[in-house]
């Protein structure tokens, strides 16, 4: 196994660590203020389209898309330690870079699996930066941890297609720069178990779409991160054209479009735990209790050199799981995708909530980014399959190893 990042990877880490340090990390008080001074939640605050254009002078631009026709023609490995960087940074670093959630699985879907006018009319403008989009699987009737339970109905009609059903956590919904929704639903409840899923393209502003409202995360409006919502999709119609591959292709194009993705959250996950340590770090060297600088106590001690520990060993089980996935594919790396999906979060949010001790009040406070970081890592022990899930799977592969005849 290589892990060594070779000499582009390098180079363009050399400029993302030269773009935190003189545009993202000074924005992020400008970003506060003016999301504090907004009279709409979900307005995009100006310094985002700033930040987009000087990540996009410096060549920092779909990094995370490995189609060199669309993307930067990247690795999983060569993108893993990038997306890390930018964890650093979660509310603003991906999103100025074009590499946040929903757009980069929703990129990938339609580079991979979209016909030559899908390409051209969402693709492009999400490409460019000029429009958003939301991917609607998760569903509030049902347990949405087995995906074959998804019942929004998709029926063909003549030339169009028809949606009925109830999504909800549609992340990137509430983004007013949303215009391109991918719906998941069910197009032949009789077909096989995990065939009977498509998936359809959606414009916003369909009638019959209808967001109902805002999903909170932990209290947050979650509005400086895109935004999920509930969203309601009465007899809406779209072209038969919307579908992407063809009926019954659903699961596979969600199998596919998730294994990348889980590789970009693990990283920005562990940048967001180092962000964390070196926040701890600094605060527990600079404060005095009982006599002696806190960084003095055993216990603290033991915080840091458990998180270092840990942060070495998740990454070590990343970086692994991305090189399987550039050399043997995504199905081989079926296990270890789902060891990173269980491990990195709970790492992760291990080290944040030390962080958050070892600042006492103000971990908790909107004076830091503690409180945030731990709320957004703290929701992919959920998002892209819980971690119950994850580790049946693990266990099935594990224990098939010793069935006898």
């Amino acid at each position: 196994m290589e892990f060594d990042f070779d000499a582009r990877t390098e180079e363009l880490a050399e400029r993302l660590l030269a773009f935190m340090d003189e545009h993202i990390y000074p924005a992020e008080p400008v970003f506060a203020e003016q999301v504090a001074a907004a009279s709409d939640p979900w307005a995009r605050p100006p310094i985002i389209a700033e930040l987009k254009r000087e990540a996009k002078a410096r060549g920092l631009w779909n990094l995370f898309l490995p189609h060199p026709d669309y993307g930067a023609g990247l690795t999983n490995l060569q993108y893993a330690p990038l997306a890390e960087i930018t964890g650093r940074s979660l509310a603003l670093a991906p999103e100025a870079l074009n590499c946040a959630a929903p757009d980069t699985g929703n990129m990938e879907v339609l580079a991979q699996f979209g016909t030559e006018e899908q390409r051209q009319e969402w693709l492009e403008p999400l490409l460019d930066g000029r429009i958003r989009s939301a991917f609607c699987m998760t569903e509030p009737d049902v347990a949405s941890s087995d995906a074959a339970n998804i019942a929004l109905r998709i029926e063909r009609a003549g030339d169009e297609y028809v949606l009925n059903g109830r999504k909800w956590w549609s992340s990137g919904a509430m983004n007013p720069d949303c215009k391109i929704l991918i719906v998941m639903g069910v197009t032949d409840p009789d077909a096989e178990r995990y065939r009977r899923q498509s998936m359809v393209l959606v414009p916003r502003d369909t009638p019959g779409v209808r967001v109902v409202r805002s999903m909170h995360v932990f209290g947050y409006t979650d509005g400086p991160h895109g935004g999920h919502a509930e969203v309601i999709f009465d007899d809406v119609r779209v072209p038969a054209s919307n579908i992407i591959l063809g009926e019954g292709e659903g699961f596979r194009i969600a199998q596919e479009r998730l294994g990348p993705g889980r590789v970009h959250h693990c990283m920005r996950a562990l940048g967001a735990a180092e962000r964390a340590l070196e926040l701890l770090c600094r605060r527990v060297s600079s404060r005095v209790a009982f006599g002696k600088p806190i960084a003095a106590q055993g216990v603290v001690q033991d915080w840091v050199a458990e998180a270092r520990i840990r942060l070495e060993m998740a990454r070590l089980l990343v970086l692994k799981t991305a090189w399987l996935m550039d050399t043997a594919g995504n199905k081989a790396a079926r296990v270890e995708i789902s060891a990173i999906k269980v491990a990195v979060p709970e790492v992760a949010n291990w080290v944040i909530d030390r962080a958050i001790q070892a600042h006492g009040g103000g971990g908790v406070s909107q004076d830091f980014p503690l409180a945030d970081l731990w709320a957004q890592v703290r929701t992919l022990h959920l998002a892209d399959g819980p971690d119950e899930v994850h580790k049946m799977a693990i266990a099935r592969r594990e224990l098939g190893k010793y069935v006898i005849g």
